[in-house]
């Protein structure tokens, strides 16, 4: 077999690891010496309980009641935001299994992804696997290689249009969650695979769950509101809750990568290993923001604490303003970055200034390799 179609194997360097034994036996000293769980409490409960019955109460408005245009589409606008939110906060740490201690509540409320019209199934595989492994490795972490049309490596193939991509990623985001949904869980499920990683086996009731959640998709998000509402007040109301999903979702999640600071990487058709263990890799290749924003933290599951998250992604997210001290003088203990910009401002011109580099055909940044 040819290299061509074999997946390269990327590895770490783990001969001489320091950093991460003593940064997890001291987040694991808190947790002890303050008797507390790593999974969610009743701080996690408390959002699951507003979240879901308040998109579930829009939803039902929505259809139920006649409203001036202007209310309509900021409702929708809402619902997308509160599914973004149900996403970040319960669908994301059930995926991780640190919502819970028990396995079964982890499993049925990871099922909240197949609800907003995915797959839990590629979402573990995809996020929890190959991203949180291969972070920012362009060739493996899927996330960089989503669209031809963003260049969110050094090392993607550079096309004209990247000159202007600071200026039209966020009409792309914007359709991210309608390709998700309509095409790319389609090609994961027909190939088998997740860009160049092939997926695991799907069991029957794996199957089933995945065609039944897109029947269900349809019948919940289409056909029950063409029939109360009409056609076209619903295109205009679907568009604009998908358009608030695909945005809130990608800019979240590319303000803890593609912005200035973190590293990247890349493997190509021959296996590579990355020159630090993997926690100092997590590290290079992440950035938090707006740290000290609750109300930022509290909307977005915790996700602005993303150095956290990727060190110890099966801790809840409620924990992550309390660990942050932690890792942040273990950073500095071992000479490594702690990159974070304090509000979501700060990070988004960062990541607008990083996608216009990128866009550039001769754009080299020091850090990369």
């Amino acid at each position: 077999m040819s290299k061509l179609n074999t997946i390269p194997k990327v590895s770490f360097n783990h001969a001489n690891t320091a950093f991460y034994p003593s940064l997890k036996q001291s987040v694991e000293t808190y947790f002890r010496s303050n008797n507390l769980k790593k999974t969610g409490n009743w701080k996690l409960y408390i959002k699951t309980i507003i979240l879901v019955p308040a998109a579930t109460g829009i939803y039902i408005s929505l259809l139920a009641f006649s409203m001036p245009v202007g209310l309509s589409l900021f409702l929708c606008a809402l619902l997308g935001f509160l599914i973004a939110c149900i996403g970040f906060n319960v669908m994301h740490d059930a995926c991780h299994d640190s919502y819970s201690s028990k396995k079964w509540v982890n499993g049925v409320l990871s099922l909240t992804m197949n609800a907003m019209g995915s797959c839990a199934f590629f979402w573990k595989q995809k996020h929890n696997i190959i991203h949180h492994t291969y972070t920012n490795i362009e060739g493996a972490d899927d996330d960089i290689a989503q669209t031809k049309y963003l260049r969110q490596s050094p090392t993607q193939k550079w096309l004209p249009i990247h000159r202007y991509q600071h200026i039209y990623l966020t009409v792309a985001y914007s359709l991210m969650v309608f390709m998700w949904l309509g095409v790319n869980d389609f090609k994961k499920y027909f190939a088998k695979k997740i860009n160049r990683t092939p997926l695991q086996p799907m069991s029957l009731g794996e199957h089933i769950t995945f065609w039944v959640s897109k029947l269900l998709y349809v019948l919940f998000y289409i056909l029950i509101p063409v029939y109360f509402v009409g056609w076209l007040p619903w295109l205009i109301g679907y568009v604009t809750m998908g358009i608030v999903i695909g945005v809130v979702l990608s800019y979240t999640f590319q303000l803890a990568h593609a912005v200035e600071g973190p590293e990247f990487e890349w493997v190509g058709i021959d296996d590579k290993k990355i020159e630090s263990e993997w926690a100092v890799h997590q590290v290079r290749t992440t950035a938090n923001f707006a740290p000290k924003n609750k109300i930022v933290s509290w909307f977005i599951g915790g996700l602005n604490y993303q150095i956290e998250h990727h060190l110890f992604p099966r801790i809840s997210h409620i924990h992550y303003p309390k660990i942050s001290g932690i890792i942040r003088e273990h950073c500095q203990r071992y000479g490594l970055p702690y990159h974070s910009f304090p509000t979501v401002m700060q990070a988004i011109s960062s990541h607008l200034r990083t996608m216009k580099h990128l866009g550039q055909k001769t754009y080299k940044p020091e850090y990369s390799n």
